[in-house]
Parts: C-alpha cells; sequence; structure tokens
C-alpha cells in the first residue's frame, strides 16, 4: 500500500480563499490539503483524486464550518511597558491627544515605562497582548519599536518581538520606529537626535538582523517630511522596505512621500490628499486603515475610502495595537470596526486582514488559500465570511493552524521567527 499523498485533508469547509474571481474566492463543500507546511491541494470535495483515507495521514470533516487564511495583522506597537489608562480618564475629560502629548504623556509615557522595564519585564506585559491576537485568528503579526528612543531600549524590543514569535511558532515581522517621538534628553537637540536614529541605531539594529521594515511618524507632533526623507534614504541605502504613519492628524504629504521611495504601506490616512492617492496608486502602496485608534480617539474625519477605491488602492486594516490610542486586542473587531465605522463591506475588510495585510508587509506567500501558500488558517465557528465582521466581540476561532500545525500543539522555535 502506498504512502499518504499529504499529511492533512480537511473536509467540507466553506473556504474563503480570496483567490480567484467569485466574492470572497468562495468554495463551498471545499477540501484542503496541507503537506510539510504548505497547502498542497484545494477545491470541492467531488473533485478530490482519490478516497480521503487514502490521500492523508490526518482526515478531518469541518461541517460546513467557514475557514479563511490566517489573520495578518500589520501594524502594532504590542511590545511596550506599563499602560496609558489614565490618558483614556483624561482624553474622555476633554483633553486632546496633542495636548497630552506636549504636557509629557502619549508616547513619552510609555517611553520611560518601556525603558524601566527589564527585558524578562517586557516580555511577560507583551505575551498575553500576542496569545490574546493569537487566539483571535492572527497568524502573522507586525510589530513596531518607538517606545525606546534609545539604541539599548529599541534593541530590547525588537528581541522581545522576535521572542514572542519563537515562543508562540507564530510569524513577527519587526519595524523599526526610531522617528516616533523625541526623547525627552534630546529636547533641544532635535538634530542630533535624527542623526543619531539615521547614521547608529538603524545600521546597527539591521546588522543584527532585528530590522524587516522601517516606519516613521511623520507629523506635527512627530517628525517633518524632510527628517522623514533622511530616514527613507538610509533605509534605502540598507536595502529596507519603509512605511509611514502618515495623514493621521494633518496632512503634510507623507503618503506621497513614502510612496516616491516605493513604500510599503501608508498608515492611518484620515487627512490624505487626493495627491497622495494617486501617489500610492501609482507606487503600489498599501492603505493601512486602523478604525481602533480612530475610535479610541472619538475621530470624526473619516479616511477618504471611496477616493481609495476609485483608485483602486489596496486597502488594509490592522489593530494598531497600542497602550495610548488603540489598546485593541482583536483584529476581526478592528475589521467589524472598519465595516460600521469606515463604511467598508465585509469582502473589503476581510481582505484587508488577509490579501491585503500580506501584501502590506511585503509577503507574497500568505493571505490567501491557494497552492503553495503557507499553510495558515482558520477554522471558524462560522458559515459565512461576513460573521466574522457582523459579530462585535466573543471568540470565534475554532482552530488556528500555523505552517500546517495547530498553534495549540506548536512547539517554541529555536530559529528566528523572522524567517516565517
Amino acid at each position: 500500500m502506498s504512502e499518504p499523498r499529504w499529511d492533512r485533508l480537511l473536509l467540507n469547509g466553506t473556504l474563503a480563499t480570496f483567490a480567484g474571481d467569485a466574492p470572497y474566492g468562495l468554495i463551498e463543500r471545499g477540501a484542503m490539503a496541507l503537506h510539510h507546511g504548505r497547502i498542497a491541494w484545494i477545491g470541492r470535495m467531488d473533485a478530490l483524486p482519490g478516497a480521503p483515507d487514502a490521500l492523508a495521514s490526518a482526515v478531518e470533516s469541518l461541517d460546513g464550518a467557514l475557514v479563511t487564511p490566517g489573520l495578518i495583522d500589520c501594524h502594532t506597537h504590542l511590545v511596550f511597558g506599563g499602560d496609558r489608562a489614565n490618558e483614556f480618564e483624561l482624553r474622555l475629560n476633554g483633553a486632546s491627544y496633542e495636548e497630552i502629548a506636549r504636557a509629557g504623556g502619549g508616547i513619552a509615557s510609555s517611553v520611560s515605562a518601556t525603558r524601566a522595564a527589564s527585558d524578562e519585564q517586557l516580555f511577560e506585559q507583551s505575551l498575553p497582548r500576542a496569545r490574546a491576537l493569537l487566539a483571535d485568528g492572527v497568524t502573522t503579526l507586525e510589530i513596531k519599536s518607538g517606545y525606546g528612543l534609545d539604541m539599548d531600549s529599541e534593541r530590547r524590543m525588537l528581541r522581545v518581538a522576535r521572542r514572542l514569535g519563537r515562543e508562540l511558532g507564530m510569524s513577527v515581522r519587526t519595524s523599526f520606529l526610531g522617528l516616533h517621538a523625541l526623547p525627552p534628553e534630546y529636547g533641544d537637540r532635535r538634530a542630533d537626535y535624527v542623526t543619531l536614529v539615521c547614521d547608529e541605531m538603524l545600521p546597527a539594529l539591521a546588522a543584527e538582523g532585528l530590522v524587516d521594515a522601517v516606519d516613521a511618524f511623520c507629523e506635527g507632533i512627530g517628525f517633518s517630511r524632510e527628517e522623514t526623507r533622511r530616514l527613507f534614504g538610509r533605509a534605502k541605502e540598507l536595502g529596507l522596505p519603509v512605511k509611514l504613519h502618515a495623514e493621521q492628524l494633518s496632512d503634510l504629504g507623507g503618503a506621497a512621500l513614502v510612496a516616491e521611495y516605493g513604500g510599503l504601506s501608508a498608515d492611518h490616512l484620515e487627512h490624505l490628499s487626493e495627491s497622495g492617492i494617486q501617489a500610492m496608486a501609482v507606487a503600489g502602496t498599501v492603505a493601512v486603515l486602523l478604525p481602533g485608534a480612530f475610535y479610541a480617539l472619538r475621530e470624526t474625519k473619516l479616511p477618504p475610502i471611496e477616493a481609495l477605491r476609485h483608485h483602486r488602492v489596496p486597502m488594509a486594516i490592522a489593530t494598531d495595537c497600542n497602550p495610548g490610542t488603540s489598546p485593541l486586542l482583536s483584529l476581526r473587531l478592528a475589521a467589524g470596526m472598519a465595516c460600521t465605522l469606515f463604511r467598508l463591506t465585509p469582502e473589503e475588510a476581510l481582505r484587508g486582514v488577509t490579501v491585503n495585510a500580506a501584501r502590506a508587509l511585503g509577503l507574497s506567500d500568505r493571505g490567501t488559500l491557494e497552492v503553495g501558500q503557507r499553510a495558515d488558517l482558520v477554522v471558524w465557528n462560522a458559515r459565512r465570511p461576513a460573521e466574522l465582521c457582523y459579530w462585535i466581540g466573543g471568540g470565534l476561532a475554532r482552530k488556528v493552524y500555523v505552517a500546517g500545525e495547530l498553534a495549540s500543539r506548536r512547539k517554541p522555535s529555536r530559529r528566528s521567527s523572522s524567517a516565517s
């Protein structure tokens, strides 16, 4: 008797592949084979090339349950010390984001708490947040630095991010966000800090293999276009892709700038202009929408969704998980918020946390259910894709597979998760 062809065969699923021309790329009464961490076969059950038990070592019926690609959270600040619940209360009592930041709160508050935390404390505080996202169906996670703002603390943040990936067996992509805020010790030496970030911190951390992409906060309370351009030029010299916090509070032309450098994404975008949209469309830069921050800050200016649609700019959705402006631990809830607050359709929102989110991280091997893709997938306690945006809260993920293995059974990997 010949050996089974595949490791695992999933039968009778409602497969939202996000490939092909059908809505959601839906395959009813579908089957999917997993082998060596990849999708080896996918299609309708009646097209299987043989009897299921002869094809795979393990065969499981899903009884019609919905299956999607593993979700991809392409914008988080998940590693940080402390919290900023006090600022949440201040905002509810009338203080603005800018007022809190200029009074020493905001990012500066998280910098102080992060610097004071040991490596182990940073890891232990961040691990439950990463676990919550994994349990919600996230199999690939981007984590930014930016709450250290000195060489040692930024390095520690990025190392903790890598360690989280190894511990949980999920993919973690890191973004160096040295130009996030001006650290207090450089209050009157702004140019010196930008030089430190561009000429010392970024090259050193990149040489250590801790940086997958380079980010910045281009905003009136952040960094200028000229300062951001200098950082992007250094990133280009080092062969690193760029992305940008752009047009959240005002229009400084950040989206056009990141597009000029062929950037992976421009994120936030409430104040995005028509010219910025056109530049993104030409460059193929993804628009990452962050409804959690919009909600937490009680913003009223919506991102220009219709114009993004018109110019066919791909839209991704992320949690923006951070201690101050988006303490959100559910990417599925972020997708639902994008529907309710930004008027995306459920299909647009779900593409935003799968295929378009993968693109926002420069990853082509995930985000769809197709032969050859990584076997990152979620089996849901749901029958239709729209349910994932319809239900507000609650745990809908039944099983999460990362590279073909159940997440609950994966053992911590000793190799760097950046290779995943």
